[in-house]
C-alpha cells in the first residue's frame, strides 16, 4: 500500500482535483490505518460528486479511525440516505453506535444490516457487542455463535462469547472459549486476559495471576492486565505485589480509573 499511496499521489500532483487518484490514496491510507490523512482524500471525491455514496462510507470508517464518532455517524446517515439497502453502511453506522453506548440504535442497524445479508459475519459480531452493552447476553451468545458458524476461526467472536458466558457466571464455558482463542498464533491477548478474569472470578488466583502474567509477556504495556494481576494479587492478601502492579498500570495509562480506585483500597488492607 506504500507504494500505491506513492503512485496516487503523484497522479495528485498533476491535478489536485483529480477525484479518482484521491478516493484510491484514501483508500490505501484506511487499509495502513493512517484516518488523518484518508479524510481529505474522500472530501476531495465529495466536492467531487457529492452523490458518492462509497465515499461517504470510507470518510466515515475514516472518522471512527480518528474516534470522531459523531462525523462518522453523520457520513454512514449520508451514505444511507442516498442508498438506504447499503449493507456495509448500517453495520458500520452500528459500530459507531455501540461505542457511543447507543445500543438500542445499534441493534437496529446491525439487524437491518443482517436482514439485507444474512451471512454477514461482522454484523453479527457487532450485535453481539451491541447486546452485551444492552446486558442481553443470551441474545449476544446466540449472535455470537452464529458469526463462529459463518466463521469459527472468528477470534473476536470467541472472545466475545467468553465474555457473555462470563457475565452469565458460567465461567467453565467463558474459559473454553478464551482457551480457544488463546490457540491461535500468536495467542489472542485479550482472550488471555479474560480467561485470567474468570480463574480470578473462580477463585483461583495462581492460574489468573499466571495468565495476566503471559499476556504482559506478550505486551508489557498492556494496563488492564497489569490492572487485573495487581487484583488477583490483592485477593490472595499479596498487597505490595497488588500496588506494584496498579501503579504500573498507572504510569501506563495514568486515566486508568479503576486502577486509581484498587490502589486506595490496597493501601487500606495493608494498613498503611
Amino acid at each position: 500500500y506504500d507504494r500505491a499511496v506513492s503512485d496516487f499521489s503523484s497522479a495528485l500532483e498533476f491535478d489536485r482535483q483529480y477525484a479518482e487518484a484521491a478516493n484510491n490514496r484514501g483508500a490505501a491510507y484506511l487499509r495502513l490505518k493512517e484516518y488523518e490523512k484518508a479524510v481529505p482524500d474522500f472530501t476531495v471525491v465529495l466536492d467531487s460528486n457529492p452523490r458518492d455514496v462509497e465515499a461517504y462510507n470510507n470518510r466515515g470508517r475514516a472518522y471512527s479511525g480518528k474516534g470522531d464518532y459523531t462525523r462518522a455517524v453523520a457520513d454512514f446517515t449520508a451514505a444511507l440516505r442516498l442508498k438506504p439497502d447499503y449493507a456495509e453502511a448500517l453495520n458500520n453506522r452500528g459500530s459507531a453506535f455501540i461505542i457511543r453506548e447507543d445500543y438500542d440504535r445499534a441493534v437496529a442497524d446491525l439487524s437491518a444490516a443482517l436482514n439485507l445479508n444474512p451471512a454477514y459475519t461482522e454484523a453479527f459480531l457487532n450485535r453481539g457487542n451491541a447486546y452485551q452493552g444492552r446486558q442481553d447476553h443470551d441474545r449476544a451468545i446466540t449472535d455470537y455463535t452464529a458469526a463462529l458458524g459463518l466463521d469459527p476461526r472468528n477470534l473476536d467472536a470467541l472472545n466475545g462469547r467468553g465474555n457473555a458466558y462470563q457475565n452469565k457466571g458460567d465461567y467453565d464455558k467463558a474459559i473454553d472459549d478464551y482457551n480457544a482463542a488463546i490457540q491461535a498464533v500468536p495467542p489472542y491477548i485479550k482472550a488471555l486476559n479474560n480467561r485470567g478474569i474468570a480463574y480470578r472470578n473462580k477463585g483461583d488466583y495462581d492460574r489468573a495471576i499466571a495468565d495476566f502474567t503471559a499476556a504482559l509477556r506478550l505486551e508489557p504495556l498492556y494496563a488492564p492486565a497489569l490492572n487485573n494481576r495487581g487484583n488477583a494479587y490483592f485477593y490472595k492478601g499479596e498487597y505490595d505485589q497488588s500496588i506494584a502492579d496498579y501503579n504500573a498500570a498507572l504510569k501506563i495509562n495514568p486515566d486508568l480509573s479503576d486502577a486509581r480506585y484498587n490502589i486506595e483500597q490496597a493501601r487500606s488492607a495493608r494498613g498503611f
